[in-house]
């Protein structure tokens, strides 16, 4: 754990959780790919997560290592700031203006700070292809605007149950104005069909967002993977439950 990790570029401090694989220690030679996640209070405890719920990140890792379906990786779990997530995690501002849009303070924190700082204290494979990005509901929105804004640093996007309506639907024209990175970072996309008060709304958003990338030149099964969770609802443990898809998609021996 680091805690308060300071940035020159937003007023907030925040705690950063750092999982290491199984063999990190007894294996100095070796060096990792990494996968930041946002919300990191959720990824490995009980007691920091959402309404209790973790996504039992660590176990989840460890699991896959173990079975060989993943590479052993480092995860970097970055803590939100309460009342300043909003802000942080949304490229633009809502539509009353009132908050929201500073996502490329945030952004530059991560790769301008936190990325340099975690290449120094850990053995990473700092390249594009061996470091991911990923988040849930506005993390999911960041993710995507970070990681289509700074592919030649990300290679690899997590992105679970983004919030494709702030804005009404913002970040579709980001993407569809904006020319497509080259390389294209490999993109995990998924929903719940459950989700939220509107769900057929919520599904149907990602269903765009999934046909806008196809149009901008990812290829399904390629460097796009596209996920319906039938049931699922926008919650902590259901994104947990899809993680280990998620980590074998990114992080698997062929990926």
């Amino acid at each position: 754990m680091h805690r308060a990790f300071h940035s020159r570029h937003l007023p907030e401090d925040r705690d950063i959780i750092v999982y290491l694989p199984p063999g990190y220690e007894e294996s100095p030679g070796s060096r990792y790919p990494v996968l930041y996640l946002h919300d990191g209070q959720n990824l490995f405890d009980p007691e920091t997560a959402f309404q209790g719920q973790e996504w039992q990140a660590d176990e989840t890792a460890d699991a896959l290592i173990h079975a060989g379906l993943i590479e052993p990786l480092i995860i970097v779990g970055i803590y939100n700031t309460g009342p300043a997530r909003i802000d942080e995690y949304t490229p633009l501002p809502s539509a009353y203006g009132h908050e929201g849009g500073k996502a490329s303070f945030y952004s530059a924190m991560i790769v301008e700070e936190l990325k340099p700082f975690i290449d120094r204290e850990y053995r990473t494979l700092e390249d594009a292809n061996n470091t991911g990005l990923g988040g849930s509901s506005l993390g999911g929105l960041a993710t995507l605007y970070i990681g289509l804004s700074h592919a030649e640093v990300f290679g690899k996007l997590a992105v679970l149950s983004p919030s494709v309506w702030w804005r009404n639907g913002g970040i579709l024209r980001m993407i569809r104005d904006n020319p497509t990175p080259n390389p294209r970072p490999k993109i995990w996309l998924d929903i719940g069909t459950a989700e939220g008060n509107h769900p057929g709304r919520i599904v149907r958003d990602a269903r765009l967002l999934k046909e806008l990338l196809c149009r901008k030149g990812w290829q399904p099964g390629v460097d796009l993977a596209y996920m319906e969770d039938e049931g699922a609802y926008h919650s902590e443990r259901a994104w947990g439950s899809r993680l280990p898809f998620v980590l074998r998609f990114l992080f698997g021996p062929n990926s």
